[in-house]
């Protein structure tokens, strides 16, 4: 494949190149699955490589399952760079997708659908939601201070607070009345509401603390979108209920 711009011949399709600087994908689709991934790269809704990486899991627990899933993350996440893409969206294998990401910088979106490719072209047609910078401080707000779990309720407060779609993060009072629970600290973000913001319950033993999250969605179905995605990151944490 040449470049798009210049001409100059790529090394693979789709990759960035290096004569003009200039991109030849903007969105890159992993769909990884523990001994397979595939990346397809596009440009403006087509198509213009897809190619897979394999690994064969190490039969015993240990270092080298650990030094196996790290190579093959690297190959994946090598692909990725090739590409230089302004957007990364993923989906499958949790584990893989946790040491993909390890090894980006880039923000990533989850899209669940048999076919991710087609998900994400029609997700690129809706309208983008602002995004809101800010740490776990800047967005929290409210009259309630105390919070819920120690150091495991503020990863879970830095969780969603790090998500792009984020505004505000207002905690609420805790109810200590709920049932006992050994299983730690636990969190779940509840159903959008017409305004597309989401409830995010923190469990903590018997105690539980409603927070209320502001997102830049403007309905529910949009709101669903970003719920959906909190609730993959405080999964990935090790927080979700």
């Amino acid at each position: 494949m040449e470049c798009r711009h210049c001409g100059s011949k790529l090394d693979r399709p789709g990759d960035y190149c290096l004569v003009c600087r200039t991109e030849n994908a903007d969105t890159v689709v992993l769909d990884l699955a523990r001994e397979r991934a595939t990346v397809t790269a596009l440009f403006e809704d087509e198509t213009v490589s897809a190619r897979t990486v394999t690994t064969t899991p190490e039969q015993a627990d240990g270092e080298s399952d650990v030094i196996e899933l790290r190579n093959f993350a690297g190959l994946v996440a090598d692909e990725v760079r090739r590409k230089r893409p302004e957007e990364v969206y993923a989906t499958g294998d949790r584990e893989v997708l946790r040491a993909v990401r390890g090894q980006l910088h880039y923000e990533f979106y989850r899209v669940e659908a048999e076919d991710p490719v087609t998900a994400v072209i029609e997700r690129r047609g809706q309208p983008a939601l602002e995004v809101v910078e800010g740490s776990m401080a800047e967005k929290l707000g409210g009259s309630h201070t105390t919070l819920i779990g120690e150091r495991a309720g503020k990863q879970a407060l830095e969780t969603v607070a790090s998500h792009p779609h984020v505004k505000k993060i207002i905690p609420g009072p805790i109810d200590a009345g709920g049932s006992g629970s050994r299983t730690g600290v636990r969190a779940k973000a509840t159903r959008a509401d017409a305004n597309g913001n989401v409830r995010m319950l923190i469990r903590d033993g018997s105690s539980v603390q409603e927070n209320r999250v502001v997102t830049t969605a403007g309905d529910r179905e949009l709101g669903e979108r970003v719920r959906e995605d909190i609730n993959e990151a405080l999964t990935e944490a090790g927080l979700k209920e």
